[in-house]
């Protein structure tokens, strides 16, 4: 067996643990503090929207990649000065490819920058190809994309619900899988990657990812803790904590798993590839698989906890268990106290003192007077006949 699977197996025997439930405090600190400066990215840079979203007209070229390729295509585009072009967004593709996106353009002005992308590729204009997208099919799909988001939360909620009958494991799901969305979203902002449809179809992804491992975990506490209420030796914490240590190994596994193919996806599709859907895909999963692990172990275990203990029936249950290891902790120092307690013998010379003083007062027993046995030397000893020999 691996060094993990015995550590796995210690955990779920309950040899050795981890204090997720008791450290709930710092994690959730950690967690506010990823969400603030998540939306703080959000809210200061924004979400670098591609031109899906926002609208726009795309051309791309064949060329030789190089260097100075972006730079150059970007001082040609510009020197067209169509009407409302703004900073163009180049962009190379598999160093054989040019993509330049610009805001959109009236029709003059498309065959206008065409041209000029034509010139600087050094081929005919008919080889540029270009596609003209309209703000209004972005927002089609992002209005869509919220619908999608609103639907599935709802959905997840009653199914949990119905599964485990417990709402207070639907409300600690759906605010996991918010947590993930924000931190994934913020990273997109901070690090300036393109929103585009694959990216909706990423977050829209992890949500399932983050649930399963979830819903692994609540099902694990859902057993531990059956019928709990009944007897005195965990509370509701210590049970759900025990769940979570003997599903952390596996949690870990199966994440590693999947954020291996997806790391390499992402590298492909930012280094070699450049830009295209891989590397907006890929980013996505990769960071709300690594946040939807981190969630279902320390932070929705830890809302399910928090919540139940509010209940009469945990909190009474709760004061057994403190009583009883209070009065384990007394019954155990109990004999120490005891043992620490009682007379210290006396020492040797005040025993000898004591009996000198009752011998002098008679109250003390004499020594024993008892005759000792006489050796005589070279004196012959009388030896008994046997019964037989007698009388003869």
């Amino acid at each position: 067996m691996s060094k993990l699977g015995q550590i796995g197996a210690k955990l779920h025997r309950g040899e050795v643990s981890y204090d997720f439930i008791g450290h709930r405090k710092f994690w959730f600190g950690l967690s506010i503090a990823l969400v603030v400066i998540s939306l703080g990215g959000l809210f200061a840079r924004g979400l670098a929207l591609g031109i899906e979203f926002k609208g726009g007209v795309e051309y791309d070229a064949a060329v030789k990649v190089t260097d100075s390729t972006v730079d150059d295509f970007t001082n040609a585009v510009k020197a067209t000065n169509a009407k409302g072009l703004g900073d163009p967004v180049v962009t190379t593709i598999n160093n054989s490819k040019v993509r330049v996106q610009t805001k959109p353009l009236a029709q003059a002005d498309v065959g206008n920058v065409r041209a000029a992308i034509a010139k600087e590729a050094g081929i005919p204009a008919e080889q540029v190809t270009s596609q003209q997208i309209g703000a209004s099919w972005g927002k089609q799909i992002a209005d869509k994309a919220i619908l999608a988001l609103i639907v599935f939360l709802v959905l997840v909620f009653a199914v949990i619900w119905l599964y485990f009958r417990e709402p207070k494991a639907s409300m600690a799901a759906i605010i996991a899988l918010i947590h993930d969305v924000t931190i994934t979203v913020g990273v997109y902002a901070l690090i300036g990657f393109d929103v585009t449809p694959a990216t909706v179809i990423g977050v829209l992804t992890i949500l399932g990812y983050s649930l399963y491992d979830t819903v692994v975990v609540f099902d694990k506490v859902r057993e531990n803790t059956r019928g709990i209420t009944g007897s005195n030796r965990f509370t509701y914490s210590d049970a759900t904590n025990l769940a979570v240590n003997q599903t952390v190994v596996r949690s870990i596994n199966t994440t590693v798993t999947a954020l291996l193919p997806v790391g390499a996806i992402l590298v492909v599709g930012t280094v070699v590839l450049g830009t295209g859907p891989l590397k907006d895909l890929s980013l996505a999963l990769f960071v709300g698989i690594a946040v939807g692990a981190y969630s279902s172990i320390f932070i929705a275990p830890s809302l399910l906890a928090v919540f139940k203990e509010r209940e009469p029936g945990m909190q009474a249950l709760s004061k057994r268990v403190s009583a009883k290891k209070a009065q384990t902790a007394a019954a155990a120092a109990a004999p120490v106290a005891v043992a620490t307690s009682g007379a210290a013998p006396r020492s040797a010379a005040v025993q000898d003192t004591a009996r000198k003083a009752d011998r002098a007062t008679g109250t003390a027993p004499a020594p024993s007077s008892r005759p000792m046995r006489a050796t005589t030397a070279g004196r012959p000893q009388p030896t008994r006949k046997p019964r037989s020999k007698r009388g003869k």
